[in-house]
């Protein structure tokens, strides 16, 4: 690295320590960090030691985890115990991460979307957008989705056995009473856990639309098969490849 000043070196310590123990901050930050070259070369590599990023949008400054392996990771216990019902297993968890990749595709026409095509996401169209990839992963032959299952680290077929076993209508159903959940109220779990991570508002009438937090992560990580190995084509390609035969 470099030799800074101790100004700098110190500016940008303080900033990243704020960071690290609250998770974001405001517009003065913001306008620190996009007009110093240096402080932005600092906080940048101090985030990088941590298996951090630096997300950045028109207000506010996020530290957002790049790997598991980071210690602001949010850990899937911790996400169990706040979100998830008692007894809750990794396959909930599989679930909860698919249904958040389900919602986040919604807002863009493909996966390599520059920007959002629609404003907000209605409740009840979640729970159908859910369905309509489950019924496409269940098209899968067992062993080809055994297969995806190693190449993308997702239990496709835990995610279809989770999603079928809820009830799609009431709060029990009546194959295991009061053990199955309904699928809305587990995709209002999956929107609590969205809203406290910032990534999700509320605008009422059961609606949610993404916040630019979200749009930038989604375009910086999602959006990037760097990072996200290709998973948003895996889950919207069937779909893809069905539009394009339709138009032929």
């Amino acid at each position: 690295m470099r030799n800074y000043p101790e100004q700098k070196v110190m500016q940008a310590f303080q900033l990243y320590t704020a960071l690290a123990r609250q998770g974001a901050a405001g517009a003065q930050a913001v306008q620190l960090y996009k007009s110093d070259d240096e402080i932005r070369a600092l906080l940048d590599a101090f985030s990088r030691e941590v298996d951090c990023v630096i997300v950045l949008t028109s207000e506010r400054l996020f530290l957002v985890p790049r790997t598991k392996l980071s210690p602001f990771h949010v850990s899937n216990d911790w996400i169990k115990r706040h979100y998830l019902r008692a007894g809750a297993t990794n396959g909930d968890l599989y679930l909860l991460y698919f249904a958040v990749l389900v919602l986040f595709g919604s807002f863009y026409d493909t996966y390599q979307s520059p920007e959002p095509t629609r404003n907000f996401l209605a409740m009840d169209e979640w729970v159908r957008l859910v369905q309509g990839r489950i019924d496409q992963l269940k098209r899968h032959d067992p062993d080809e989705l055994k297969q995806f299952e190693q190449e993308f680290s997702y239990n496709w077929s835990l995610i279809i056995e989770k999603w079928e076993a809820m009830d799609d209508v009431k709060e029990t159903a009546k194959r295991q009473s009061g053990a199955t959940i309904s699928r809305l109220s587990f995709l209002d779990a999956a929107r609590r856990f969205l809203i406290d991570q910032e990534l999700v508002v509320d605008i009422g009438n059961c609606e949610v639309a993404l916040t630019e937090k979200a749009k930038t992560i989604i375009q910086r990580f999602f959006m990037e098969v760097e990072y996200n190995r290709g998973i948003f084509e895996f889950i919207y390609g069937l779909e893809r490849e069905r539009d394009d035969a339709s138009d032929q």
